[in-house]
């Protein structure tokens, strides 16, 4: 098969990077935990996992820059290719003993993913992906949902909104929340956006609704979504980026049923 990014002799890179991780989050439970915002913490884990990463990555591929959820970004900017990592997807669930966390890295070219690996330590999974290549479970090629209705739809939300302004984000996260409950199957809160996508990806969820957009979080999951064969958009229906300010992951059967009642959502709380 084609590469049309050209990237794909990367992929072992990504997938090594991921299990170097893999290995510090499984041989550790976090020592500490550290307050780095509002309702937001960092463990010495993340900070151990981050270090490492990059530097492996670092040594390997030197011409490419980091962006890195707790150092920011190094290396080349602009159009040029960069890794986007998350350490630890979701830290408060790490925190708390709660197996629903990963690491997640993209290799991103200008503004999308064109690699992906997804590591979840504590489930025995990693998820993987090449533009144009497919996305796979291990050896496995994932495939999204076929679903058609939101009745018969499992939909996970992402976290509420915390900081400055957040009580008038959440407002749309509540309307959403009503209006989805009322028609979809189920409902869920994973508290990880890598898992959150990379099930999206897999077909165990037929959705997820992430209102809110860091990179390090959602490159990697963005792009197993749609090797899978499903879209991703920003909250305003177009497609999504690494600039986009959501992530909204559905199989292509119910993107008509979906982002209707986002906006419909949007539109009761204009500000």
């Amino acid at each position: 098969m084609a590469d049309p990014s050209g990237h794909l002799p990367l992929l072992p890179v990504a997938e090594e990077a991921v299990a170097i991780a893999h290995r510090i989050i499984r041989s550790r439970g976090p020592g500490s935990v550290t307050a780095k915002g509002e309702r937001d913490m960092v463990t010495d884990v993340d900070l151990a996992v981050e270090d490492a990463v990059r530097g492996f990555l670092s040594r390997e591929t030197p011409g490419i820059g980091i962006l890195g959820e707790e150092h920011g970004h190094t290396g080349p900017a602009g159009d040029a290719l960069w890794w986007a990592l998350d350490p630890v997807d979701g830290t408060a669930n790490f925190a708390r003993g709660i197996p629903l966390c990963g690491v997640s890295l993209a290799l991103v070219q200008g503004r999308r993913s064109v690699l992906a690996a997804i590591d979840l330590p504590f489930l025995g999974a990693r998820y993987t992906a090449a533009a144009g290549h497919g996305a796979y479970a291990g050896r496995e090629r994932i495939r999204a949902s076929a679903a058609g209705a939101l009745s018969e739809a499992v939909i996970s939300i992402g976290d509420f909104a915390v900081g400055d302004g957040a009580e008038a984000r959440n407002r749309v996260r509540v309307t959403l929340l009503a209006l989805l409950g009322a028609r979809a199957q189920r409902i869920r809160m994973i508290g990880t956006a890598a898992i959150d996508l990379a099930w999206v990806a897999q077909g165990r969820l037929d959705a997820s609704v992430i209102l809110a957009n860091m990179p390090w979080d959602t490159m990697a999951g963005v792009l197993l979504v749609r090797e899978a064969g499903g879209v991703v958009l920003d909250q305003d229906g177009t497609d999504h980026t690494a600039d986009s300010t959501a992530t909204i992951a559905v199989c292509a059967g119910l993107r008509d049923h979906l982002m209707p009642l986002l906006t419909q959502a949007r539109a009761q709380h204009p500000d």
